[in-house]
Parts: structure tokens; C-alpha cells; sequence
């Protein structure tokens, strides 16, 4: 789907952000979501297609008296 260049890493003019920008907007959420999870997986060395848990451990739910 898509591939990451590790070394493919450049300076950009504002004029070529600029042209960055334009394209993301011109996609649909549903794509842009996309391409941000694949980057979290990439970044965190995950599996792009089992999705991930989250740990309940790490949270507790608490009754706040009125």
C-alpha cells in the first residue's frame, strides 16, 4: 500500500510544503487516516493490519460523588 524511504529525506522550500499541504487536503479523510496509521506503524515498528488493544490496566474508572 505504501512504503516508507527512510532515506529519501529533503529540505523544502515553503512553496514545496505548501504543495505537500494541497495534496493531503485533496484527499479524503478516510485516506488521510490511512496513511497516518500506516506512519504510527512504521514509527512503532507495528503491524499495520491487526489492530492494536488498549491496555485497561493503565486506566481505572472511578464514580466522582456529587
Amino acid at each position: 500500500m505504501y512504503r516508507l524511504d527512510r532515506k529519501a529525506f529533503t529540505i523544502q522550500s515553503v512553496e514545496s510544503a505548501a504543495n505537500q499541504r494541497a495534496y493531503w487536503l485533496s484527499k479524503s479523510p478516510a485516506e488521510r487516516l490511512a496513511a497516518a496509521w500506516y506512519l504510527v506503524c512504521a514509527a512503532w515498528n507495528l503491524d499495520t493490519a491487526v489492530p492494536q488493544r488498549m491496555d485497561r490496566m493503565q486506566f481505572s474508572i472511578r464514580q466522582h460523588d456529587l
